[in-house]
């Protein structure tokens, strides 16, 4: 999120809040590799084998083969590889949707009409 903040009549300022979609550059083929080589280098890192990971995690040690050479492996059975390796936590707040505060400018304006102004008194 960007907050952009502009002056209104001297001394009220009006803060507009501006959701940026911010589009990744990687291709899908280069993401696939790195999550292919992230989740083959959690797996070295505890100490597995392609077989003790597929016993754990209840994934086919041919699939989990080729999902570690092609890429290539279902949802369910790469959410039992990232639960076996210890990511799914950081899997399901990768997918988090982002949060706004405002829909439109109308709801930044009208919560900015809210706010009291400086030397008014009610």
């Amino acid at each position: 999120m960007v907050c952009f903040n502009y002056y209104y009549n001297d001394n009220y300022y009006v803060y507009l809040y501006v959701n940026i979609t911010i589009m990744s550059l990687i291709t899908l083929n280069k993401a696939q590799k790195r999550i292919t080589q992230n989740m083959r280098d959690l797996r070295l890192g505890r100490g597995l084998t392609q077989k003790g990971l597929a016993e754990r995690s209840g994934v086919s040690v041919s699939s989990l083969r080729k999902f570690e050479q092609k890429g290539s492996i279902s949802l369910d059975s790469f959410l039992k590889l990232a639960l076996t390796l210890g990511c799914m936590d950081k899997l399901i707040t990768a997918t988090q949707p982002m949060e706004s505060n405002f829909s439109s400018i109308d709801d930044v304006l009208a919560k900015e009409d809210k706010k009291p102004k400086r030397g008014k008194h009610g």
